[in-house]
């Protein structure tokens, strides 16, 4: 399923898009954001087995970030199980050169909505590291309402971080 935005297409990944997905990711400012299993560097070969891995997932929950044909990054719904059945993680990022244009904006906004109305869930939420800021501000503009502060919850390059936690509702509307 694609997913049209103003600035940006969402459309599952496919082979070709691995050699610029490869380029965008392989930059230090990009992982330093994301979780340890986002490696650094980046190769073709990770692109690669990423697209592959998400492929093979049953329900559409991975989308690149199209610009102008090249995939410049990547949004994924991880879902939840059991009791929290009805929610998702969000997860996200895009190549520095494109940082600040509100591409991630639309596209958190639209994956939000595809998660309500194609997954019947009733709440999507983030967890950026606390020293993200851009990524907060990505949130709030996207209309997520900030829940808490997780003290000390993650881990990245040996130093202890404190996580803020971000959610969406089904039941209130995005801007």
């Amino acid at each position: 399923m694609d997913i049209a935005c103003t600035r940006s297409l969402l459309r599952p990944l496919v082979a070709a898009d691995a050699k610029s997905l490869a380029s965008y990711a392989n930059d230090r400012g990009v992982w330093e954001n994301l979780r340890d299993r986002f490696p650094h560097p980046y190769t073709l070969g990770d692109a690669a087995g990423y697209i592959e891995h998400v492929s093979t997932r049953p329900v559409q929950t991975s989308f690149g970030i199209i610009v102008e044909g090249q995939a410049i990054g990547s949004i994924s719904l991880m879902l939840g199980e059991d009791i929290a059945r009805r929610s998702a993680e969000v997860g996200y990022w895009i190549g520095r050169a494109h940082w600040g244009r509100g591409i991630m904006v639309e596209a958190l906004q639209a994956a939000t909505r595809y998660a309500f109305e194609h997954l019947q869930l009733a709440r999507v939420f983030a967890v950026p590291f606390a020293r993200t800021s851009r990524s907060a501000r990505v949130l709030e503009k996207a209309g997520y309402v900030r829940e808490g502060v997780m003290r000390h919850s993650a881990v990245k390059e040996g130093m202890l971080l404190d996580q803020l936690l971000y959610a969406a509702y089904a039941d209130r509307p995005l801007p």
